[in-house]
């Protein structure tokens, strides 16, 4: 879709300080997005901190407050996938459900403090209808070597 439809969210997000990254490409054989029955399924995606990428594993080399921004950053990324596939984030209705994986060490407990900062960033985008069901879960590792990886499912509203 093109960039035509106006964005209020966006550009909420961005009087807040908060940029969308481009929509990164698929690493292997998946798409970014599948919607199906008015949902739209965003594939994984993973943390880009001025376009690196956010490395390492909680409880032994990145702490709770970068594990935070590497899922903050990875929530940017799922609007960016969003605002790809439909055009404009004011398409989505609701935040349905995230789910966080957190590349940790087995002693790591924290993996829910580390999945509030997406959480907390579908709230300060959509306000209640950011609000949504979670899963934040430890990982051994994640692809590339990322300390956190999301995916999501909105609820869109009809063209």
């Amino acid at each position: 879709m093109t960039d035509t439809l106006t964005d209020t969210i966006a550009d909420k997000l961005a009087e807040a300080g908060l940029v969308l990254p481009k929509a990164a490409a698929p690493v292997a054989a998946y798409v970014p997005t599948v919607e199906a029955g008015g949902l739209l399924h965003v594939s994984g995606q993973l943390p880009f901190i001025d376009g690196k990428l956010v490395t390492g594993r909680l409880g032994e080399n990145v702490s709770v407050e970068d594990g935070y921004a590497a899922a903050q950053a990875c929530g940017l990324m799922l609007l960016a996938q969003v605002k790809a596939a439909v055009g404009s984030l004011d398409r989505v209705a609701r935040v349905v459900k995230l789910g966080a994986f957190v590349s940790s060490t087995a002693d790591f407990t924290d993996q829910p403090k580390v999945a509030n900062g997406v959480s907390e960033l579908m709230v300060k985008a959509f306000g209640d209808a950011g609000t949504h069901a979670r899963s934040a879960v430890g990982v051994p590792v994640l692809p590339l070597g990322a300390a956190v990886e999301v995916d999501a499912v909105f609820a869109l509203r009809p063209l």
